[in-house]
């Protein structure tokens, strides 16, 4: 017989579970510990399969029969209830967690776990969150090019013509996510590719005459600052590494009794691992960098805070000091420096010197190969730069020039 209220409450837990049917494939399960639940027993393609519709009383008896009545109609129109409860529940929680700024957070942690720059990640989440202000509520699948649009242009009318166009990228990125975990299927950025007005390439400014550099190494040399500033400043002239690599440099990432640095991957703009050679000179700027700073902390200490390294400005405010405009000289400009006058010389394979500016090379099998090629040249070609450099210097200091 059909249950009825009055049958349910009397239900009493045995020492086993237990089922009471219904009608029509209903019936309701008791368990030892007293709860009872509510299930729907049919046939699809052959195949038994069993529905759980959840707990009584929450689930009433007539909250059952709606939801049974209901699949056994679908079940005429030859569609699977089971099939049908998982798409919902795939719905309910895309529908959770469907939010741009839930999906923009969900990409930052996955850059973390994956061991992306902390500066990466950083200057992502600033951007992420200046697309959350309106974006960030919305429903992802939802959001139009339009919409993404505005956000952009609100940058590009205030003159930020780069932060728009990273900007987009970064949104971009979010929506990619949101694409392969199943989110959503478009990404309304692509549609936006040539929308932004286009900053002008301006190149890092850099001296690459002669005279000029053998001055600037002069006012290097006389800088009276923080020592530490003077000395980074000397070691990214020989180095010519990117500021950030340099000034983010631990002392377990150096070997100097065998003249190499060995910058880590998550340091450096290609992620791949690069090894510096070491010319005596500036083996001797780090050996006297061991004297202002600790064995267990950063090569360049900050002055405020010795665990701390330098602040991301402080080599080109050493230079402005110097009396070196923004348009004459940047500490990113040591690096075309050393690219120029190499060049120049015709001394050296031009594949060594992009090798040792770690530029990358678009080929993967060359890529390989080169990652430990032309070693011997960089370690010859390291030194003679460092001894230019010291040439240089003493030419301005005695006013011969070049």
């Amino acid at each position: 017989m059909p249950l009825t209220d009055i049958a349910l409450k009397k239900l009493k837990p045995l020492d086993r579970a237990y089922k009471k049917a219904d009608a029509n494939g209903l019936f309701i399960w008791v368990k030892p510990n007293g709860s009872k639940h509510w299930h729907f027993k049919y046939r699809f393609m052959g195949k038994e399969k069993l529905m759980s519709y959840g707990p009584y009383p929450l689930i009433s008896l007539r909250d059952a029969r709606d939801k049974r009545d209901r699949d056994k109609k679908l079940l005429l129109e030859g569609i699977d209830p089971g099939s049908v409860k998982k798409e919902r529940k795939l719905a309910a929680e895309i529908a959770a967690r469907g939010r741009f700024e839930v999906l923009a957070e969900e990409l930052l942690d996955k850059n973390r776990r994956e061991g992306k720059a902390e500066q990466t990640i950083k200057k992502k989440s600033w951007l992420l969150d200046m697309a959350n202000e309106k974006l960030g509520e919305r429903p992802i699948m939802e959001i139009t090019p339009s919409e993404v649009l505005a956000v952009l242009k609100k940058q590009e009318k205030a003159g930020n013509l780069e932060t728009a166009s990273r900007l987009r990228s970064t949104i971009g990125e979010v929506f990619r996510y949101a694409i392969a975990t199943g989110v959503t299927a478009n990404d309304p950025t692509a549609s936006l590719k040539g929308a932004l007005v286009r900053k002008r390439v301006k190149s890092r400014a850099a001296i690459t005459d002669k005279t000029q550099l053998g001055r600037l190494l002069i006012s290097v040399e006389e800088y009276s600052g923080y020592r530490v500033v003077k000395l980074g400043l000397r070691l990214l002239a020989i180095l010519h590494v990117r500021p950030g690599e340099l000034r983010l440099a631990k002392w377990d990432e150096f070997d100097l009794d065998h003249g190499r640095w060995t910058i880590p991957e998550e340091r450096m703009k290609s992620r791949l691992e690069h090894v510096a050679p070491l010319p005596t000179q500036a083996v001797q700027l780090l050996e006297e960098l061991k004297t202002l700073s600790h064995p267990d902390a950063m090569v360049l200490p900050s002055q405020s805070l010795k665990v701390k390294p330098l602040s991301e400005n402080t080599f080109n405010q050493a230079l402005r000091k110097m009396g070196f405009s923004k348009e004459e000289m940047t500490a990113h400009g040591f690096r075309a420096t050393f690219s120029s006058l190499a060049n120049e010389s015709g001394l050296w394979n031009p594949d060594a010197i992009e090798r040792a500016l770690a530029h990358i090379e678009g080929n993967e099998v060359r890529r390989a190969y080169a990652r430990g090629a032309f070693w011997d040249e960089r370690v010859e070609m390291a030194q003679w730069w460092a001894d230019l450099l010291d040439d240089l210097q003493r030419g301005a200091t005695s006013g011969q020039g070049d």
